[in-house]
């Protein structure tokens, strides 16, 4: 049952001051942004941090009022707007916090926010707030349900009224843990890693232990009862949005961490159909986009933290700008118009920014946009708002100035609106049994449209396996044998082992007709060997005979795939030929994924192949390459490539791994090559002069001269600050430096330059859950501190410094209580041997990302 509390103790809002006499904080101003030609955008309001908090969601009221959530410990704000101006200002008194997302529907706001639970603990959950006395006052709020793991930046986030006006659906990112009480009839089930090499966590930590599926979409009625899990394998998307079409789409986060690895997956536009899986899990374990079991991308953008999501519909804009889908863009503070065009049953479109800093570009001198909600009014004009970690919150909004027709556009697409409604006709069949389900589905399985044939795979894998086995294992076309043996490899369990290689040597990987096939047919066969375990060797001699000849194949992707598939067989010359591929291609990320692959392998080595295994650390080129796609990346965000923090210790994980799995004699005669690759520890760079305590800096000491920053500094004297401090122990700056803390070549994008001067001197004041340590008490009394590495069912390892090679692993039936530190791992004071001009100088170094050329140094 919903757990109601009744708030009357309190007035329902407090005024605030519309002007005048409120010290803000800094918001960039409109001349600091550009929009496409004919858009204007203003600064409406700047958040009062100390009444209002710092803005993280935006949503309407029926009245069209906005309604502005806040961070942990912060309300919600309730702004009435009128000709673009703020008339009225408002905070709730609802007893809730830290509002991630947030929708009126129903007669009633619903919360995913911190508020009391009926035990007085705080809950992060789904909450109803009502007016039941028709006066406007929130005077009942009921705590719908509770989000295991639902606070904090990976939790729970956008609430959506679902086009049949009778449900709500709600994204959660992936520490979220689905809800016990999903309903079997989800159209989502049956997830899994699938891998056939076993997995590595991040190399940092982050996100270890947690179990597919990733960040997941659920349906909920009114009441937060009937949960159906629609889709996951999502990261962390922060919101999700229906076209006009009734089409749902979200824009999903990478793992920064993992630039350079070849499990990295850029952020995208994706779109979120009945039963979909888009691949994300956790450390290495990320699938790529053309596994036949997930659905790829709509549209790539490359790197940047995803925020708010809306569709242009409702905005007094030109119809191409009524149709886009606008994204945000938290990182690099892009406002990003992406034009969806419909490609079969799904879409594929392309993008622009539409609005972003005029420093985007720049090497120095950037200016902070921290994009965290989005919506149009009532008034046919985007609002959007900024904030997050603390930052400035305010509130922007973007009008349309040209002379194109801003009347509404006829927005439904007639193109693939017949293949759309056939897979909405099969997906009618996901999640429940219904004896015409496999005849309707099957035809689907040999479509060339892959959203189709997916729809028809999840419609037959809810049907009794009884049903559609002997069907599947008789097909005889191609695409649609190769999608019905995925189900069947999915479900059908040990007892269909040999009768699914069977019907697979039907179609030798060297006669389909196409790579999507060969890697169609590969990815049953890595799925069968997850789930159904290593096959007899009567089915092991022909997959080998046929797969080997075909490798090395003239892609990644196929090398990939049949690298990991003849490995896990331990196929003869498998290691030679990884090795081999290895060592000929320039590409950083398939150079790594070639040596990941072979380091758990423990059959078929000869001391000249273990030798050449290892030597890959000592020859790594210099002048490694990547992909020109990623490389493009990086500066459409305004900034240069660099590696992610999780790479070295990939890579020194990586070799320890492969060591334990040689014995003492082998590693003794393996000595020489060892010794001569050292683990790339934090660079010891040194101050070069001693240096004595000078003051402990406070920020009133600093914050008037912080103008100062960005012109005539010292980069030499920077410098020298940088390394006296340790920076780099913990910090990445381009390639130099630690993976303990975030990554600072582009912090001037995301952060101010009081923002940046406080996280150095308070760096307990804002802790991101990605960097923070775990308090843990244990039933003895004893009391730990650190970072989690990895987690299971039943025990966690944790290192209590991530700059020591100690670890500690306990039972988790030992545990009393776990929770996030509130103490940053950075301690205070690591500036007070700088003078004042160091310190800025060390400012300006930040802000620059290390370059000399930086705006900061020049004279």
């Amino acid at each position: 049952m919903p757990y109601r509390i009744f708030w009357r103790s309190l007035p329902f809002s407090l005024a605030l001051a519309v002007t005048g006499g409120i010290a803000w904080g800094e918001a960039p101003p409109p001349e600091a942004l550009e929009t496409i030609p004919d858009f204007k955008v203003e600064l409406v309001r700047t958040a009062d941090p100390a009444t209002e908090g710092s803005w993280i969601s935006i949503a309407k009221d029926p009245q069209g009022r906005l309604l502005l959530g806040a961070e942990k410990k912060e309300p919600i704000s309730r702004l009435t707007i009128q000709d673009g101006q703020v008339v009225r200002a408002e905070i709730l008194k609802i007893p809730l916090t830290e509002a991630m997302g947030m929708l009126c529907a129903f007669d009633s706001l619903y919360v995913n926010g911190r508020g009391k639970g009926p035990d007085g603990h705080e809950v992060f959950g789904l909450w109803r707030c009502r007016s039941t006395h028709g006066d406007d006052e929130y005077d009942q709020v009921e705590l719908l349900r509770e989000w295991k793991g639902g606070g904090g930046d990976h939790g729970a986030h956008a609430i959506l009224l679902n086009p049949d006006k009778k449900h709500l659906n709600i994204v959660c990112g992936n520490f979220v843990e689905v809800p016990s009480d999903v309903l079997p009839s989800s159209p989502h089930r049956n997830y899994a890693d699938d891998l056939v090499l076993p997995r590595a966590e991040d190399s940092n930590g982050f996100g270890a232990g947690h179990k597919p599926p990733g960040g997941f979409v659920v349906r909920l009625d009114p009441d937060g009862s009937h949960c159906e899990l629609l889709a996951s394998g999502e990261r962390n998307t922060y919101d999700v949005a229906f076209n006009h079409d009734g089409e749902l789409f979200g824009f999903d986060s990478d793992m920064e961490n993992d630039w350079g690895t070849p499990w990295y997956r850029p952020i995208r536009v994706f779109h979120v159909t009945s039963g979909a899986d888009h691949g994300f899990r956790e450390g290495t374990a990320k699938w790529p986009e053309y596994y036949a079991d997930s659905l790829p991308g709509t549209v790539t953008i490359g790197i940047g933290c995803p925020t708010g999501v809306v569709f242009g519909e409702g905005a007094k804009f030109p119809a191409k700008y009524q149709r886009a889908f606008f994204i945000e863009d938290w990182t690099y503070g892009r406002l990003i118009a992406v034009h969806l065009s419909p490609d079969g049953a799904s879409y594929g479109g392309s993008w622009e920014d539409f609005l972003a800093p005029k420093a985007l570009h720049a090497t120095s001198g950037k200016t902070p946009l921290n994009m965290t909600g989005i919506l149009i009014g009532n008034d046919g004009a985007m609002y959007f708002t900024t904030g997050g970690r603390h930052t400035q919150g305010a509130l922007y909004r973007v009008t349309y100035t040209g002379s194109e027709p801003t009347n509404p556009a006829d927005l439904h697409d007639p193109k693939g609106e017949d293949a759309r409604a056939l897979r909405h006709e099969i997906e009618a069949y996901h999640g429940h049994e219904d004896t015409r389900a496999v005849d309707v589905a099957w035809p689907q399985l040999a479509s060339t449209d892959r959203f189709l044939r997916y729809a028809a795979r999840i419609a037959i894998e809810s049907q009794p396996i009884d049903q559609w086995k002997a069907r599947a294992l008789s097909e005889k076309k191609p695409r649609a044998a190769l999608t019905a043996l995925l189900a069947l490899a999915r479900l059908g369990g040990t007892e269909s082992q040999a009768d699914l290689y069977q019907a697979l040597a039907k179609f030798p990987l060297a006669a389909l007709a196409s790579e999507e096939q060969q890697l169609d047919k590969l990815r049953v066969i890595e799925v069968a060997l997850s789930r159904q375990g290593k096959p007899s060797p009567e089915w092991i001699g022909p997959l080998t005979a046929e797969l080997s000849p075909l490798y090395p194949a003239k892609t990644f992707a196929l090398n990939r795939e049949l690298s990991q598939v003849l490995l896990a067989l331990d196929a003869p010359d498998a290691i030679a030929r990884t090795l081999q591929l290895a060592g000929a291609t320039p590409i950083q990320e398939e150079q790594f994924a070639y040596i990941f692959h072979l380091r758990t392998i423990a059959n078929g080595w000869t001391p000249e192949l273990r030798r050449q295994y290892f030597t890959w650390w000592t020859l790594k080129p210099k002048s490694i390459q990547h992909p020109d796609f990623v490389l493009r990346w990086f500066p459409e965000a305004g900034r240069p490539y660099g590696n992610g923090s999780s790479y070295n210790m990939f890579l020194v994980k990586t070799r320890r791994t492969a060591m334990s799995n040689r014995s003492p004699a082998e590693l003794a005669t393996l000595q020489s090559v060892l010794d001569s690759w050292a683990e790339p520890l934090s660079t010891l760079h040194t101050s070069k002069k001693l240096r004595g305590f000078v003051q402990d800096w406070k920020m009133a000491d600093l914050e008037p001269d912080l103008d100062r920053v960005g012109h005539g500094r010292n980069f030499a004297q920077g410098q020298d600050a940088l390394y006296a401090v340790q920076c780099l122990l913990c910090h990445h700056i381009g390639d130099d430096g630690g993976s303990v803390g975030p990554e600072l070549t582009a912090v001037s994008s995301r952060f101010s330059r009081r923002d940046i001067l406080e996280s150095i001197l308070e760096p307990s004041k804002v802790i991101s859950e990605q960097f923070a340590n775990t308090d843990i008490v244990l039933k003895n009394g004893e009391v730990l501190a650190g970072r989690i590495v990895s987690e299971t069912d039943d025990r966690l390892v944790i290192r209590p410094s991530m700059l020591a090679p100690e670890m500690r692993e306990l039972a988790k039936a030992d545990i009393q209580s776990r929770q996030l530190s509130k103490i940053s791992p950075m301690p205070p004071g690591l500036v007070n041997m700088l003078t004042k001009e160091e310190i800025l100088d060390l400012l300006a170094y930040l802000e620059s990302g290390g370059r000399p050329d930086g705006a900061p140094f020049k004279k």
